[in-house]
């Protein structure tokens, strides 16, 4: 089984990243308004750089003048299974197990971009009632 975790990153505007073993490193997505477990809401997902699976424990203050400077909490951490559809596809369907974040989510790439997907929790027994 792979890991996941979301860091809560202060930058220059609070987001979120999320971050998802595969293929030896942590495909990485910044989610500006946090994963939900409503499946009514579709959050932009932008797709940045890998990062090292070591990143996966990070937590501190990334220093002014660099990339990403400011704050880094892990805001959930677990375990994390490809179900269907890959990156190349443009479709991941997953499950996360976490301590905030359990049961399906869909990412799927927006049209006419490759940095620009939908994160969206898909209806299980996990999902928030709306």
């Amino acid at each position: 089984m792979a890991i996941f975790v979301v860091h809560e990153h202060h930058a220059r505007h609070l987001h979120y990243d999320l971050r998802l073993e595969m293929d030896g490193v942590l495909k990485s997505w910044a989610v500006p308004k946090g994963p939900s477990m409503n499946p009514a809401d579709k959050r932009l997902a932008v797709m940045v750089d890998d990062h090292s699976l070591e990143y996966a424990d990070f937590e501190g203050t990334i220093p002014e003048g660099q990339y990403g400077a400011g704050k880094v909490i892990i805001w959930d951490k677990g375990e994390f299974s490809l179900l269907k559809g890959g990156i190349k596809k443009g479709n991941l369907e997953f499950e996360l197990k976490g301590k905030r974040l359990r049961g399906r989510f869909v990412l799927i790439r927006m049209k006419k971009s490759d940095k620009n997907w939908l994160l969206i929790k898909m209806k299980d027994a996990f999902a928030e009632r709306f």
